[in-house]
């Protein structure tokens, strides 16, 4: 793809997802195309559909969150020398279709800028709950749009890509915090996943009239995930069948 082709379609996914979580889905191709500085025509050579363009604005979202997670995991040491999507056993395809369950919203990089600096020596559990935290404010400052990443297909080759490269990431963190004995032992990536959704949720009948309330149920819920008086769980973690056949009745 020529640079200029490159910079079209940055500036066209970078507009649609600002649209998207202002304005809802139903913002129309036209009023993306102005906010990203370039012709409808240009739009539609990139994307033939609207639902194209938001398939990849979610996998660039789910690339995002992922990103975060392996700067913090390079912060703990355990991902030392680890570039983006490497250092991760990423053949674990932990989650094809976990998209379903994490959501991601809009600006989810600036949701955790300050992840730059001291934070990102975060060991164990306090990188967990940064990449846990990342996760659900990306959500909850974007609900327009994580409702309708519900209707696009998981099975998606590049929601896929993205999805098992987030998965494998909060695998990683999650066993680093289970090595340092921070979580219990039965605590998995996909847990980690789920969970992030269902704080998000957890607040979403409240909107925004109380700001931040995520962070309590978050909070409440990660003190669940030590093993200070764990308890033996009813059912296992789900594992990756159960995504991938989600993501096929998707």
């Amino acid at each position: 793809m020529r640079a200029d082709a490159m910079r079209n379609r940055r500036l066209l996914l970078d507009a649609a997802a600002a649209e998207f979580a202002e304005h809802g889905m139903d913002v129309s191709v036209a009023q993306i195309a102005v906010r990203a500085g370039i012709g409808k025509g240009t739009v539609f050579r990139h994307f033939a559909t609207k639902e194209q363009l938001i398939t990849a604005i979610f996998a660039d979202q789910l690339d995002d969150l992922a990103a975060i997670g392996e700067a913090l995991l390079r912060g703990t040491g355990a991902g030392a020398g680890m570039g983006a999507g490497e250092g991760i056993d990423a053949s674990a395809e932990a989650g094809a279709g976990i998209g379903a369950s994490v959501q991601v919203g809009a600006g989810i990089g600036a949701s955790v800028q300050a992840g730059a600096g001291p934070a990102m020596a975060a060991r164990g559990a306090d990188a967990l709950l940064a990449f846990m935290s990342a996760g659900v404010e990306a959500q909850v400052s974007d609900r327009a749009f994580c409702q309708a990443a519900g209707a696009i297909a998981r099975a998606d080759p590049q929601v896929r890509r993205a999805s098992q490269r987030l998965a494998a990431v909060a695998e990683a963190l999650t066993a680093e915090a289970r090595r340092e004995g921070s979580v219990r032992d039965d605590v998995t990536g996909h847990d980690i996943v789920l969970l992030i959704n269902a704080a998000s949720q957890a607040t979403a009948p409240l909107g925004d009239t109380v700001p931040g309330l995520w962070r309590r149920y978050l909070s409440m819920m990660f003190d669940g995930l030590r093993p200070a008086a764990a308890h033996p769980l009813p059912v296992p973690a789900p594992e990756e069948t159960h995504f991938t056949a989600a993501a096929h009745r998707a």
